[in-house]
């Protein structure tokens, strides 16, 4: 018996965890925050749909906040067995998960804040603490791409490079059943060709089943360069009224992409030469573990690093006091100011989006995925009106999405991702994860064209068998 339940990230975006059952074995692959409406979010996060003790092995494959956020959940419901990732989602996930853990904190007291000022919001609770984390962190095994580790019994573990940030991986499992034999592959996220820092993605062989994300899968992204150019528009528009530039980012992969791209800008001239911060101590901090792993940089990245840090440039700011964040809003002049959450959904760019987002003169700049539910969402779709800390704001300010930053695959690319692997192995079922319904639905259609007949897309909570392979 081989069997797949889809705890999360199924026809949704976020909390990605899926669970392998043999008769023998049980893995996790995932243990992501699900990320939206703030009750929801917090009822959905603070109860795993998982049984810890039933574990015998969790498998990350990245270190982003809706694939790891909730691993310090598990360990705080009593998991101490193997947390299995490549080293660099390893040294990632302690700033990572740290960070989260002092944002809920944070967070928690701000709405108390407002709760005693009068605001009408329900208290809320960190769903973990530092405590947590520490005890997560000293489970996670580093395992370098390409080497095989049994960790169940009858489950083999090899990661492939995923492209899709620094570290992440495609997970390719062995599974052995009784008489049953099957080679399955998780893609995590995927990443797309060509981009700035990273290699491009590994195309495992002999998979037969593929859990395929899709986030963008009923869409394609424009060139990075026309989007680079889009960008340098926008900065040049809100500098000649006088107004500051807020991208809200994730700190990894992005904030390092935003880095090196406004460096480039400025150095052949297509921006003025504003100030540039980086409003996130933890984006600093996994700026520096990017540059303890070159090991999984690209070959032009690597090239930059060897004559100097391609994560540096003058006027780049890097804040990491809350005061100076604070100073931000009301400096005269123009700047531009990255910070998290990618998503708007926690962290300084809250304090800077209320600042900024009634008057004209300032640019929000949207460079990725917004979940459903998310103030980020809400925002890019230009809604008159959005609560921030709880109170209605008018959005007066530009507001421009630029989709061709993001570091997923496209439509494109995830069916040329389809078609290596069947190219190279005995590809039978595609199950589509990851995915909001309608770029799933689309996603489908699109894989029936090239000859993919057996593609699904899993609800919440749904249980798949996997059949023997036909003789």
């Amino acid at each position: 018996m081989i069997e797949l339940s889809f705890l999360g990230a199924a026809r949704t975006v976020t909390g990605s965890k899926h669970l392998l059952r043999t008769s023998r074995a049980t893995v996790l692959l995932d243990c992501g925050l699900f990320q939206g409406h703030r009750a929801e979010s917090f009822q959905r996060n603070r109860a795993l749909p998982v049984e810890p003790a039933q574990l015998d092995a969790v498998v990350l494959s990245h270190a982003h906040l809706d694939h790891a956020g909730a691993l310090p959940v598990l360990a705080r419901d009593g998991y101490r067995g193997p947390i299995y990732a490549t080293p660099a989602t390893r040294d990632l996930c302690a700033p990572m998960l740290d960070d989260a853990a002092s944002i809920q904190a944070a967070d928690a007291r701000h709405i108390q804040r407002l709760i005693a000022r009068g605001v009408e919001l329900e208290p809320v609770a960190p769903l973990y603490d530092h405590d947590d984390v520490r005890a997560v962190l000293g489970l996670i095994v580093g395992l370098p791409y390409h080497r095989a580790q049994v960790i169940a019994p009858g489950v083999t573990l090899s990661l492939l490079d995923a492209g899709h940030v620094l570290g992440s991986a495609i997970v390719v499992l062995d599974v052995v059943d009784g008489d049953q034999r099957m080679r399955l592959a998780f893609t995590g996220d995927l990443g797309r060709s060509g981009m700035p820092i990273l290699r491009d993605p590994e195309v495992p062989s002999g998979v037969e089943i593929l859990l395929m994300e899709s986030t963008y899968g009923d869409r394609l992204h424009p060139a990075l360069a026309e989007s680079q150019s889009a960008l340098a528009a926008a900065i040049t528009r809100t500098a000649a009224r006088g107004g500051k530039v807020i991208i809200p980012s994730f700190a990894l992969e992005r904030a390092q992409e935003l880095i090196l791209t406004l460096g480039q800008l400025r150095a052949r001239g297509a921006v003025p030469a504003i100030p540039v911060f980086v409003d996130s101590p933890l984006a600093t901090k996994l700026t520096d573990v990017f540059r303890l792993h070159p090991d999984c940089y690209g070959r032009d990245a690597f090239e930059l690093l060897r004559h100097g840090t391609p994560f540096e440039f003058p006027g780049l700011e890097l804040v990491a006091d809350v005061e100076r964040s604070k100073e931000l809003d009301a400096m005269p002049g123009s700047a531009i100011i990255i910070a998290g959450s990618g998503m708007c959904e926690g962290g300084r760019v809250l304090h800077h989006l209320r600042s900024a987002i009634g008057d004209p003169r300032h640019t929000i700049a949207i460079v990725g995925f917004q979940a459903e539910h998310t103030l980020g969402r809400r925002i890019a779709e230009r809604r008159p009106q959005v609560k921030i800390f709880g109170v209605m704001q008018e959005l007066h300010a530009e507001v421009t999405v630029l989709q061709g930053l993001s570091a997923h695959a496209d439509q494109v690319g995830l069916v040329a991702f389809a078609e290596a692997v069947r190219a190279q192995g005995k590809l039978r079922e595609i199950l589509l994860v990851h995915g909001e319904p309608a770029a799933q639905d689309v996603l489908t259609g699109v894989l029936a064209t090239h000859g993919f007949a057996r593609v699904t897309s899993p609800a919440q909570g749904e249980r798949v068998s996997i059949a023997p392979a036909p003789a």
